[in-house]
């Protein structure tokens, strides 16, 4: 078995965040260095306490929690309580977390482990706003060729779900986004044209309730909000996880198919700002550092989520037997 891929999730939990943070923690592929956080689905405190809660369901409070930016690189704070509630996790009661966030700073702590490790074996998840990612690379350039490759839920090439063109956590801060996707590392967009195929379906849902342990009662309550939401908001009959596609694509590549294209984020368009603009004018140069997700293999997507509910729910001992 190869080694893990050591991971540093960068998030703003968000239904999908935590699901994101349960296929992580649930599965022997990645190894989970620490979770950093920023304001996007709520504010900064609100959704750091989410993180943490999500770590006590899980039975892994001993995964660290570093507190980041609270708001954009430019731009007001704007959070998205229709979709993820007022605490940012509605639907479910969150248990108490049994210790606060590090005092270490998410974007301090960020640039100390990708220049404590070796290079080329740290990948960055993000699937919140960027600037966390976006000040990590100014104030410490060096991480750019040290780090493994950054994987991003955000954006889509052709599609939009806060605007017409753009997908909420690039709409969020366009500015941090341009910096993240103009460096040199590797970086794969995992956008909506993607996680749109990530649908919790009712099918899942009795999956994960057969499991019988509360943190598989508790993924059904967040996905019950989450649903309403996403069809009172967006159309939807049943939610997409978006973020835990990132991990998805991490664990095993054949989940998610990708294509190499080149990249750029808008920031001056009257109706586009936030927009993640794909080229596909011509086949991508040899030195192309981007590419997008396009396909999702639904069902293995879905049976990696399940498994991961089912291996953390017998370690924390919820299962009933």
């Amino acid at each position: 078995m190869s080694e893990p891929r050591r991971i540093i999730l960068d998030c703003d939990p968000g239904h999908d965040d935590a699901v994101a943070m349960m296929l992580a923690l649930g599965n022997p592929a990645i190894e989970l260095l620490g979770i950093t956080t920023v304001g996007g689905n709520q504010t900064l405190d609100k959704i750091t306490r989410n993180a943490l809660s999500v770590l006590v369901m899980c039975g892994r409070e001993d995964v660290p929690v570093h507190a980041g930016a609270h708001r954009p690189l430019v731009r007001r704070v704007e959070v998205a309580p229709e979709i993820h509630g007022e605490s940012g996790l509605d639907g479910v009661e969150l248990p108490e977390p049994s210790r606060p966030a590090q005092e270490t700073h998410g974007v301090r702590f960020i640039i100390d482990q990708v220049m404590a490790a070796e290079p080329g074996t740290i990948t960055l998840v993000a699937t919140g706003p960027l600037t966390n990612l976006a000040l990590a690379a100014r104030l410490e350039p060096r991480i750019v060729e040290r780090v493994r490759e950054v994987v991003v839920m955000g954006g889509g090439y052709h599609e939009g779900n806060w605007t017409a063109v753009a997908e909420f956590n690039i709409w969020v801060d366009p500015e941090a986004a341009a910096i993240v996707f103009d460096e040199a590392w590797p970086l794969t967009m995992v956008g909506l044209d993607l996680t749109h195929q990530a649908l919790a379906t009712a099918e899942v849902e009795e999956r994960v309730r057969a499991i019988d342990s509360p943190l598989g009662e508790f993924f059904i309550g967040l996905m019950g909000f989450f649903r309403t939401a996403y069809q009172e908001h967006q159309g939807f009959d049943d939610p997409p996880v978006h973020d835990a596609c990132t991990i998805a694509y991490l664990i095993d590549p054949e989940i998610v198919q990708t294509t190499r294209v080149p990249l750029t984020v808008e920031l001056r368009g009257e109706h586009t700002v936030g927009m993640t603009v794909a080229d596909f004018r011509r086949p991508p140069a040899a030195d192309c550092r981007h590419q997008v997700a396009t396909e999702l293999d639904h069902a293995r997507f879905w049976d990696l989520v399940v498994e991961a509910i089912r291996v953390l729910s017998v370690g924390t001992d919820n299962v009933e037997d």
